[in-house]
């Protein structure tokens, strides 16, 4: 970003740490340091991780850090270009051609105007790149491994110059250019010029000490106990033979579950009677089944109380 009036939204990484977690959000050195530099150098952010890691939630959290606008653009097999960037109310322009004809207007002057800002649907990108004044919006690529290779390309264009061509108005150019998120579940890799123009980071599963942070963090009311109890068990389950790993998402989902339920800890019953909010495979759930839920939690999970969550929070700092 090279405006002269801009102001970079953080001073320093251990800033970047502190107002994430102030919006519940626990990122780690890596995670803050890519986000100070794509916000610093105004480059791009490449997010790469399983489902349910923390990827999308980092733009939501940025944008509400810097109290400006979040625009999300979700891809999908077949995304066009109409559909991200813009688009003209046909209906809308042949309402105005009619009227225009019932009021009489001159033959060849009808229609002169049906090609003016008022009739243009503008979709996440141009919504993103025509900024004139104030903070810089947070554009959220989401799931970028999801589209065509040819939107890729398209993308890559527009991420280049931070501007975009309509024939019927001209062309135009961010006077903020926004910072950009791109997240991705590596359903497909992406190409390296795309990625050149971006700053990459890998959201990992967090390791116990981390993923205890979270979870306090996120579910205040938890008893250490259970929460300490369903660290350890999600840290287990993702070390098995899944057909899909659960994420911190599904730890949390968990974790709220079995609070609205008033579990004090974990039990068989209670274990098997839940693991859809975790497990969201038959074949991963009779897996688990298969095992043993007494044995395992007999194996994982102690019966003295789990570590105070001051001494989890040193451990992740």
């Amino acid at each position: 970003m090279s405006n002269d009036n801009y102001e970079q939204p953080f001073s320093s990484i251990d800033e970047v740490q502190e107002k994430f977690a102030g919006e519940k959000y626990i990122a780690d050195r890596m995670l803050a340091t890519t986000i100070f530099l794509g916000t610093a150098l105004g480059k791009p952010v490449y997010l790469e991780g399983e489902p349910g890691v923390g990827k999308t939630e980092v733009a939501k959290v940025l944008a509400n850090i810097l109290q400006t606008e979040l625009i999300r653009l979700q891809c999908y097999e077949g995304l066009d270009i109409s559909t991200a960037l813009y688009e003209w109310n046909y209906p809308r322009q042949m309402l105005e051609l009619r009227l225009q004809e019932a009021r009489g207007v001159e033959r060849n002057l009808i229609g002169r105007n049906i090609f003016g800002e008022e009739f243009l649907l503008k979709r996440p990108l141009l919504q993103a790149i025509q900024t004139t004044a104030g903070k810089p919006k947070v554009l959220l690529i989401d799931e970028i491994d999801r589209s065509d290779e040819e939107f890729e390309a398209f993308l890559l264009e527009v991420l280049s110059d931070f501007q975009i061509t309509i024939p019927e108005l001209g062309t135009i150019k961010a006077a903020r250019p926004p910072i950009v998120i791109l997240t991705s579940n590596r359903t497909r890799e992406l190409h390296d010029a795309l990625k050149r123009r971006c700053l990459f980071h890998w959201i990992d599963y967090p390791d116990y000490a981390r993923e205890l942070r979270i979870l306090t963090t996120r579910v205040p009311a938890i008893q250490d106990v259970l929460s300490s109890q369903i660290c350890q068990f999600m840290q287990w389950l993702r070390e098995q033979d899944l057909y899909k790993r659960p994420g911190i998402a599904e730890t949390i989902d968990w974790a709220q579950a079995l609070y609205a339920l008033g579990a004090d800890d974990l039990d068989p019953k209670t274990v098997e009677s839940t693991l859809g909010c975790i497990l969201k495979y038959k074949s991963d759930i009779d897996k688990i089944q298969g095992q043993g839920v007494r044995d395992i939690l007999e194996q994982l999970v102690p019966a003295q109380a789990s570590p105070d969550r001051t001494g989890a929070e040193a451990a992740c700092s």
